[in-house]
């Protein structure tokens, strides 16, 4: 092999001209997705509700990212997003669904407005992204990569956490269904699963005697950084490193859902 070990990466990582597109990308993981993207060479449409958040994104490459206030929830906001895509002559190669919310409620106290609020938010997002972006990808025929943040409690249920646990385990379910519906077309769908980092939808759960428990149950004994998703992202992004890589989840977790006892 003659090639230098960075032409070797950006062979197999490298996104240059490529566009993603980022639901949830003011958070602090979708801010980390961004980055990895940005990275790589990507262009990145930015999607989330909160401008003073999104231009804090933004300005960290402005030459190669943009954000677009939209609602993951309003299929409107998204379609208008995929017109702006088309008028800039732009395809969608990478869509992140990474909007998201939760809430420590005792099961009994859950109410029917939470419930609603934390599915609309976590899986019909997932399904108005999909099948927007999804449609667009299909209609430019060419090869994509649909990336929906899915979580640890999708595949074990974690205490505290019911609506959210539940919510996520139906976005890794999604998953696994379009990844088989959309082989052929060269779209490849996959699930990332965060572990314990930190963020503005987990602040409420992570209580004292949770951090306690959670540092004993997790081999690294430390919570995660977000910037250490980036290889999963860039992995699950590229067209060549991941082109065989399709239904899958990837756990992303310091070891947590390693221990039994």
């Amino acid at each position: 092999m003659s090639a230098s070990p960075s032409d070797y990466l950006l062979r197999l990582f490298g996104l240059s001209d490529k566009t993603a597109v980022v639901i949830g990308g003011t958070g602090v993981l979708g801010g980390a997705f961004v980055d990895a993207l940005i990275g790589a060479g990507a262009h990145v449409i930015v999607v989330g509700r909160n401008a003073e958040a999104g231009a804090e994104v933004v300005s960290r490459c402005p030459e190669r990212t943009e954000f677009v206030a939209a609602d993951s929830t309003s299929r409107s906001d998204l379609e208008a997003i995929v017109t702006h895509l088309k008028e800039a002559n732009r395809q969608c190669d990478v869509l992140i669904n990474g909007a998201g919310v939760n809430s420590p409620t005792p099961f009994l106290e859950i109410t029917d407005e939470e419930w609603d609020r934390i599915f609309n938010v976590n899986l019909s997002s997932v399904r108005l992204g999909c099948q927007v972006f999804g449609k667009y990808m299909l209609d430019c025929q060419t090869p994509g990569a649909i990336i929906n943040v899915a979580s640890l409690s999708a595949i074990t249920p974690l205490s505290r956490v019911f609506t959210y646990s539940a919510s996520k385990a139906a976005v890794l379910n999604l998953t696994k269904n379009l990844a088989r519906e959309w082989a052929a077309p060269g779209i490849r769908v996959n699930a990332i699963s965060p572990g314990f980092f930190p963020a503005e939808q987990n602040r409420k759960v992570l209580t004292a005697d949770r951090v306690q428990s959670i540092m004993t149950h997790t081999p690294a004994k430390r919570f995660g950084d977000p910037q250490e998703l980036a290889g999963a992202i860039l992995l699950l992004a590229s067209g060549v490193a991941g082109s065989f890589i399709s239904g899958e989840n990837l756990v992303v977790d310091g070891g947590f859902s390693a221990m039994t006892i």
